[in-house]
């Protein structure tokens, strides 16, 4: 079983509610390890994320000791970058052992082929959003953030400037470009499973050219998807249980 979980979105809310929703992450982890053979984050996995040479950001500690256990265990884990959370240097490697995808992440599972991408700044995106992007991973003005800024001061204004990135997702036109693209992908490559966040909506759509999986959103709503056989489910944790909300068998040809 491979695990889907993105925009978890720590450091969004008061700390009561940053614990609840660790905590219920972190259970959710607990009650499929004895199944689990990997685990893929699919970005915004921080509200803020600023990591120094020496310093990374305080928080959510129970469910980086879940991904060091995991990793030291040899499960797999991959952590693609959302636009929230783009400036790690090497601790989630070094430390975690978990595998660190700066954009989008191809692999091999049950003899099918799956992308995994965060969906910010695709092709459907404002140029703006597209040009965001590239300012802000580029290497040098990164390089001139961290060394200009304190820790304190940095990670207050990465939470000021994300304040404007959130009003994007009460846009009702995100969902239905990522749903359009995805389809693209799975048209144009040997593809059999595409797999995004960032709507916060999710949904699980087949078509005759393969599965599309909207993880949603982990914060306020706890979804998630998770991937066993031949089989794609969009879940939710709720009341400490699983509960299934759709089921997509993949046809014997997509095998």
């Amino acid at each position: 079983m491979i695990l889907f979980v993105s925009d978890m979105h720590f450091g969004h809310g008061p700390p009561a509610m940053d614990r609840a929703a660790e905590a219920a992450l972190v259970a959710c982890l607990r009650a499929h390890e004895s199944r689990v053979e990997g685990l893929i984050l699919g970005g915004d996995v921080f509200d803020a994320w600023i990591e120094y040479a020496a310093l990374i950001p305080k928080g959510a500690t129970r469910f980086l000791g879940v991904l060091a256990s995991w990793t030291d265990r040899g499960l797999p884990v991959t952590y693609v970058v959302g636009n929230h959370d783009p400036w790690h240097r090497d601790f989630f490697e070094t430390e975690l052992g978990v595998h660190l995808v700066r954009d989008e992440f191809q692999t091999d599972t049950q003899g099918m082929r799956l992308q995994v991408i965060h969906g910010d700044a695709l092709p459907h995106a404002p140029l703006h959003s597209r040009l965001a992007k590239i300012l802000l991973r580029h290497p040098v003005p990164v390089a001139l953030y961290r060394t200009l800024l304190p820790g304190d001061w940095g990670m207050g204004l990465a939470r000021m400037v994300k304040r404007g990135l959130d009003a994007r997702l009460g846009n009702p036109d995100i969902a239905p470009a990522l749903r359009t693209h995805a389809r693209r992908l799975l048209q144009d490559g040997p593809l059999n499973l595409v797999v995004m966040g960032h709507s916060h909506m999710p949904e699980l759509c087949a078509w005759p050219e393969g599965v599309y999986l909207n993880t949603g959103a982990w914060l306020g709503t706890r979804h998630f998807g998770r991937l066993e056989g031949r089989t794609i489910q969009l879940c939710q944790w709720k009341n400490d249980n699983v509960h299934v909300i759709e089921t997509v068998t993949f046809p014997p040809h997509n095998m």
